[in-house]
């Protein structure tokens, strides 16, 4: 029999629906940069341009806040983040380097037939960017930041798969710079990651995430830097 939800529970429903649309479209807007890095975000700007109230807009800004994304200022209100500088793009990496390596090699050496399955489900999820904005390519995104966990969570440590979620490096990189190009490449080296941390060879599990990073770094974002 199938459950009835309680008038009570039908509100609680639609409340949480409306505040995860309205992320959404204000997370979609920041990726876009139609809200600009650094630009103030007006509550009731929002609530007006989406027909909601200020309720929803807060609870969204909340979330974006905790992802990075936003900033709660005393008596101000909310900002854009701004994007990552030079400096805090290299710490980054740097974090990356030192901890996604390790993760992929430990990972090989613990890989069961469920962690097995659990990166061949997760890979099957990708798709390719459909264009150069974030509708089209928030997939990869959210995909990127799972199979990025999931490695972590299979190397068996707690302390590195929480000190990896807590980066949301997969927003602040995405956020910075977009070629649909890049989505091939991107799910290539995930493919090989896949294939080195199933086979069970730390050595290559660990090669195979060391040049994902450096390519993201060096290849595909870092010139951003370097343009005038």
């Amino acid at each position: 029999m199938t459950d009835i939800l309680e008038p009570q529970d039908r509100r609680l429903l639609r409340r949480q629906m409306l505040v995860d649309d309205v992320y959404e479209a204000i997370k979609t807007m920041l990726m876009d940069h139609t809200i600009q890095p650094g630009g103030r975000i007006s509550i009731d700007g929002l609530a007006r341009e989406f027909q909601v109230s200020s309720t929803p807009v807060r609870e969204a800004l909340a979330r974006l806040e905790s992802e990075g994304l936003a900033d709660k200022e005393p008596l101000k209100g909310y900002r854009a983040t701004p994007l990552l500088t030079l400096e805090e793009f290299d710490d980054l990496y740097a974090f990356r380097r030192l901890l996604e390596p390790w993760a992929a090699r430990r990972a090989a050496e613990l890989i069961d037939d469920t962690g097995r399955e659990r990166l061949a489900a997760e890979l099957s999820t990708a798709v390719e960017p459909t264009s150069v904005d974030y509708a089209g390519y928030k997939s990869l995104t959210a995909h990127d930041n799972r199979f990025h966990t999931l490695i972590a969570e299979l190397s068996g440590s707690e302390q590195v798969r929480s000190a990896f979620e807590r980066t949301h490096c997969h927003l602040h990189i995405f956020r910075l710079h977009y070629e649909r190009d890049i989505g091939p490449e991107v799910l290539d080296e995930h493919r090989r990651l896949v294939a080195a941390i199933s086979s069970g060879d730390p050595s290559a599990a660990e090669a195979a995430m060391t040049q994902h990073i450096v390519n993201s770094m060096s290849v595909r974002l870092r010139k951003i830097y370097d343009t005038p």
